[in-house]
């Protein structure tokens, strides 16, 4: 159950305050038992009133990784607030880092859904009175979902930027090729201990999503690994009312089938670019195409 941020009244003023003198500060969140982190970056002359784009990295990644950080700064240039926020993973107070692929992972696939509504509340509480969604990779399916399945009048539109895709069959061909175990039989036991009401077993496995010889709980190992069709951004388009821009980059080879998915799907409310040369991470110079491309897409000026 997703919690209301801890923050009323006057506290809540205070922060508002703060933030309309600051041009970035850290922030932080209650969900529960855990500490979610985030770094809020105010244009020059904006406050949250003016509208935040809520910013979610992709795979066991962080908030301040190279492209989460550039567009930031670049959307701040152009006179955009946004909030790039690190998921928890499970873990209180995580730090800005790639996750330790040694810890028990405790974390799900659909955890981002929740922790982005909570942010989604923070927003509210501090004023905003609109917000667009944007993510990276696995990211930009989540900030899909999130909006697929908790639409609500504060969210404006929806960016995914190189947004994940899905297949189980491929994903369960890549596990094999690359940890040299089915990942049916490690699925199988997993399956059986959720069912069990034994989710939170930790399992010893050959992998867990990019790490090796990895201990996660058979819940989350469900969760990575199920044959779920929200995991795969296209499929979640025709739920999504908002208006949403997709960015791809023509020299992507982490989600190269993404241009394929996309062909049959016609929707009003979609638009579709490309980014020429660019991979999975638009560096450098493509960095600032993909800024321009949001800029354009908000259109809050």
């Amino acid at each position: 159950m997703t919690l209301l941020p801890r923050f009323t009244g006057v506290v809540a003023f205070s922060l508002f305050a703060a933030f309309s003198s600051l041009h970035a500060e850290e922030v932080s969140v209650k969900q529960g038992d855990i500490e979610l982190r985030g770094e809020l970056t105010l244009a020059d002359g904006k406050t949250a009133k003016d509208g935040v784009i809520l910013m979610q990295h992709g795979t066991l990644a962080h908030n301040k990784m190279e492209i989460m950080q550039t567009l930031s700064e670049l959307l701040k240039e152009k006179g955009y607030n946004t909030l790039n926020v690190n998921l928890s993973y499970a873990i209180d107070k995580r730090p800005s880092e790639m996750l330790d692929c040694s810890i028990e992972h405790k974390h799900k696939h659909e955890d981002a859904v929740a922790e982005l509504d909570t942010w989604m509340n923070w927003l509210k509480e501090q004023g905003a009175s609109k917000v667009v969604l944007l993510g990276h990779s696995r990211g930009g399916n989540q900030v899909s979902w999130a909006a697929s399945e908790k639409d609500s009048d504060l969210l404006e539109k929806v960016v995914a930027v190189a947004p994940a895709t899905w297949d189980a069959a491929d994903s369960a061909k890549e596990y094999e090729e690359r940890y040299k175990k089915p990942l049916a039989d490690l699925m199988t036991e997993a399956t059986k201990l959720a069912g069990e009401g034994k989710g939170a077993e930790i399992m010893t496995l050959p992998g867990f999503v990019y790490c090796e010889n990895a201990k996660a709980a058979a819940d989350s190992v469900v969760s990575y690994y199920k044959d779920d069709e929200r995991k795969n951004t296209p499929s979640l388009l025709p739920k999504i009312k908002k208006p949403m821009l997709i960015v791809m980059g023509s020299a992507d080879e982490v989600v190269a089938d993404l241009p394929a998915k996309l062909e049959g799907i016609k929707q009003d409310n979609l638009t579709v670019e490309t980014v020429d040369g660019a991979d999975h991470f638009f560096m450098d110079l493509y960095a600032d195409e993909v800024a321009d491309k949001v800029a354009e897409f908000v259109d809050w000026k």
